[in-house]
């Protein structure tokens, strides 16, 4: 039992240290061609810190533990919206554009009604479903990318503090390669050994895979963007997580559930009961659909997150897990 236990923490640390170095490497790479910082952060930062869920769903799908694929892409927006955003805006509560948040918002309430519209009606999540949620991946992308372009922002000028353009240094490129390639490589390696591990260690307890995937394995791949929303309090951008958050939750639905059942198809789980009905349909998708509506309705009319707002998130994520473990 050690010995998964250990591997299953060097699996997340690898998530951790790959996707942080994946989006260095990029973000350098993208700099050297003088690519806008806006389109760089819409775009390969976005993707990149959504990465460790895109690779634990993917391979999960493919070795045919599907409870995991989906129960981390839940669990991850529950995560993200009632843990991770939550314990920015209870820190410190902020205003925020209203404006900037009404098409992210609508994509994701978009996203998730067609996502549960199959889930409850199906029961089954198809290649067909798949390809539909990642085509609304490539019209996210492609929206951000068009706004990106209309409204051009200036790069940043590496050479205002250090003399010659860093970006012109050979060495430094190979450097961003490098990290580009090894970043990808640990992102690989530690989901597969968060996957392994986290079923190895899920049986061994008697706890159903997707219980370790909605809290354990969904904590851990969302640890990239709590990285985020503490460095942006830090620095006084509380309302930044907002759409940090929202932005990944989108990713979580039309990116990581897009590809892990584009892959290989599955079931909606159906390891626990309420009643005799699924307990996903009745607890897992209507949570994500309650903190998402407490985070952003508040935000959407009164342009303000409130620390009442993050208190009530936390509570919930609270009860999720005590109830995931429980029940």
């Amino acid at each position: 039992m050690l010995i998964p236990v250990l591997l299953f923490i060097v699996g997340l640390v690898l998530l951790i240290k790959g996707g942080d170095w994946f989006v260095d490497g990029a973000t350098g790479i993208a700099h050297k061609f003088h690519v806008p910082e806006l389109l760089i952060g819409a775009t390969v930062v976005a993707i990149g810190t959504t990465l460790p869920e895109v690779m634990v769903s993917a391979t999960s799908a493919v070795s045919g533990h599907g409870e995991i694929a989906y129960g981390n892409a839940l669990g991850s927006i529950i995560c993200n919206t009632a843990l991770i955003a939550a314990i920015t805006i209870t820190a410190k509560p902020s205003d925020v554009d209203k404006k900037s948040l009404v098409k992210p918002v609508a994509f994701f309430f978009g996203s998730a009604l067609f996502y549960a519209a199959t889930a409850y009606a199906t029961g089954h999540f198809s290649r067909v479903t798949g390809i539909v949620l990642l085509a609304v991946f490539v019209l996210y992308i492609g929206m951000l990318v068009k706004e990106a372009i209309s409204s051009p922002k200036p790069d940043v000028n590496l050479s205002s503090e250090n003399g010659p353009d860093a970006s012109d240094d050979p060495r430094v490129i190979v450097r961003d390669i490098i990290k580009l390639i090894i970043g990808a490589a640990f992102i690989a390696v530690g989901a597969d050994l968060l996957v392994d591990n986290g079923t190895l260690i899920a049986q061994a307890l008697g706890v159903p895979e997707s219980v370790i995937a909605l809290t354990f394995v969904a904590l851990g791949t969302s640890l990239p963007e709590l990285v985020t929303a503490i460095t942006s309090l830090r620095k006084g951008h509380g309302a930044l997580s907002l759409g940090n958050v929202i932005g990944a939750n989108i990713f979580n639905l039309v990116l990581v559930s897009g590809v892990s059942t584009t892959l290989s198809p599955f079931d909606v789980p159906a390891s626990k009961t309420i009643a005799g009905m699924n307990a996903s349909l009745l607890v897992d998708i209507p949570v994500v659909f309650a903190v998402m509506l407490i985070l952003t309705v508040p935000a959407l009319l009164k342009g303000k997150l409130t620390r009442v707002q993050g208190i009530i998130l936390l509570l919930i994520y609270a009860a999720f897990c005590v109830f995931q473990f429980v029940s």
